[in-house]
């Protein structure tokens, strides 16, 4: 299990955009199971939308995809130093489908597996479930940079 505090030392992301709570489950170079809480306290509620709160499928995706940043950055084992000096930057967003809403109070649990790897670049399958039920896919292709 990887909490948020170690997350935090692997993504640069923080409140309100740090998009992954905990990872529960994490294979190196194949996959990881990871989570974040949905709650009405988030502003981007304020806006999407009043009386009829929605999480954003944009928003899925990049929890996608720092799900998959924590993939490839534990996958590399690098030290702390050496990440720090590293990036995730996204390339493309292939095959997109939202299949059911997302609400506050939900868990919304990423599912994230290696297509492939190779040298820099990270191909990725990226699911997001809520209680077993798949509401989000999506295949994310990205590459780790120097700052």
């Amino acid at each position: 299990m990887i909490d948020v505090v170690e997350i935090q030392k692997i993504l640069p992301h923080r409140f309100p955009f740090l998009l992954v709570d905990r990872v529960t489950e994490f294979n190196p170079n194949a996959s990881l199971t990871g989570y974040k809480n949905v709650t009405i306290g988030e502003q981007i509620f304020e806006g999407h939308f009043p009386g009829h709160p929605i999480y954003p499928g944009v928003m899925i995706l990049e929890g996608m995809a720092q799900a998959g940043g924590i993939l490839a950055f534990k996958s590399m084992d690098m030290t702390e130093e050496e990440a720090a000096q590293k990036v995730v930057y996204f390339m493309s967003i292939d095959g997109a489908k939202f299949r059911n809403p997302v609400r506050p109070g939900d868990r919304l649990e990423y599912r994230m597996k290696v297509v492939k790897h190779k040298g820099a670049i990270w191909i990725l399958e990226g699911k997001a479930y809520v209680d077993d039920k798949l509401v989000s896919e999506a295949e994310l292709k990205a590459m780790i940079v120097d700052k």
